[in-house]
């Protein structure tokens, strides 16, 4: 099958769609599959090449200015008019519904193309928290985006959404195209139990006579890393936090640790790779995340198939995985203080940990990455030959 992914976040923008996005690409040329990319560039040439086996097309963009990162495309609709023409795909998936997911779907009826889209986003994803939280303008500015992205999800042949929760709020703002939920998935061979390494926890710089806590989430503010922080001053337990990736809110943590004189309790590791991030998870006693704008995790997915038990905020769509007593705790968003209570109550007890730990692998088998493959392919096909048959039709009534 010829499938086109279509994204304005691609690595090596670090984050959960560039994830999901290259991770689709990859597994689809491993399956058989030819596969092309588009995407922002990271300057103002356009660039394509082979990477991983996959076609990528990187479109000339600028730095979005609201969203450190985020690259908005100079709309090149000619060059991917002219791409779409030659690569001929089945199906065109797109994975943002901004610039670039615009254009594709703009331009595939023309060439009789079928369009599949993914929504990634809450309003908290595009909008600042200042903004959002704004008495006047938080309510009718949620109320735009929702608007926007629903106009666009029901222009498209299929929508999905990574969970129940994503996909009941698309509903609840006007949905109508068909769609369904498909997680994103894990690849649960490479995400299991496995022993602890202190070699790596040394390497990384971080103690090994204390309990381990771990966050892998963008540093951003919508994650809410802020109320983690003020949570690590708080508990009793001595243990120490380990927060994985970067991102624009960097700084302003940095300086709420030394604010909470917290320095000697929190680790700022940047990115670390697979091959050290797997035992860094296997090694750490619980996984928290205090995001208030997460409609899956896959950083909390991939601690749970190493079997850690799991600490988040009762927000959007965690729920679903983080049942509370069962494999964890929630805690309601921005609560530090019932954030520490839990994280004192697990690292005092290695037998809840183990117990939860345990409750976590069986709830994330669901989600085996080999499982949602079969998901996707089984539902490119089903549209791919559907949208055929029904532009036969309309070519014969065309011709009658």
């Amino acid at each position: 099958m010829r499938i086109m992914i279509v994204t304005d976040q691609y690595p090596p923008m670090v984050g959960g769609v560039p994830n999901v996005t290259h991770g689709l690409a990859v597994d689809f040329v491993n399956r058989g599959h030819q596969v092309w990319v588009v995407a922002p560039s990271y300057g103002t040439r356009d660039v394509q090449r082979m990477e991983e086996g996959v076609h990528v097309s990187r479109f000339s963009s600028f730095e979005w200015p609201t969203y450190k990162d985020l690259r908005i495309p100079l709309l090149p609709f000619a060059p991917i008019h002219k791409l779409l023409k030659q690569a001929n795909p089945d199906i065109i998936h797109v994975h943002s519904p901004i610039v670039l997911g615009n254009i594709a779907q703009i331009l595939a009826p023309g060439l009789h193309k079928p369009i599949i889209a993914t929504n990634h986003y809450l309003p908290s994803n595009m909008l600042s928290r200042a903004i959002l939280t704004d008495p006047v303008l938080g309510k009718p500015l949620s109320a735009l985006t929702y608007s926007y992205l629903v106009y666009f999800y029901n222009r498209c042949q299929y929508v999905t959404s990574p969970t129940q929760t994503a996909l009941d709020l698309l509903s609840e703002h006007g949905l109508h195209a068909p769609s369904k939920v498909i997680s994103n998935g894990i690849d649960l061979n490479c995400y299991a139990p496995g022993p602890c390494e202190p070699e790596v926890i040394q390497r990384l710089g971080l103690p090994t006579d204390r309990p381990l806590i771990i966050h892998v989430n963008r540093l951003s503010e919508e994650k809410r890393i802020d109320v983690l922080l003020d949570a690590m001053a708080k508990i009793k337990v001595p243990a120490h936090l380990a927060l994985v990736s970067t991102g624009p809110a960097e700084a302003a943590l940095r300086a709420q640790v030394e604010q909470l004189q917290i320095q000697d309790r929190v680790s700022f590791l940047g990115f670390v790779r697979d091959a050290d991030l797997i035992p860094l998870r296997r090694s750490a006693q619980l996984f928290v995340i205090p995001s208030e704008a997460d409609l899956q995790s896959l950083a909390m997915m991939e601690a749970m198939a190493c079997g850690r038990p799991v600490i988040a905020a009762n927000s959007y769509a965690l729920p679903e995985l983080v049942h509370h007593n069962q494999n964890g705790f929630l805690f309601e968003p921005g609560n530090s203080d019932e954030m520490a209570i839990h994280m004192d109550r697990l690292l005092a007890d290695p037998d809840l940990q183990k117990r939860m730990g345990a409750e976590s692998l069986t709830i994330v088998a669901a989600h085996d990455r080999i499982k949602v493959l079969d998901q996707w392919e089984d539902l490119y096909t089903r549209l791919a030959t559907e949208f055929e048959e029904v532009q036969k039709v309309h070519q014969r009534v065309h011709v009658h």
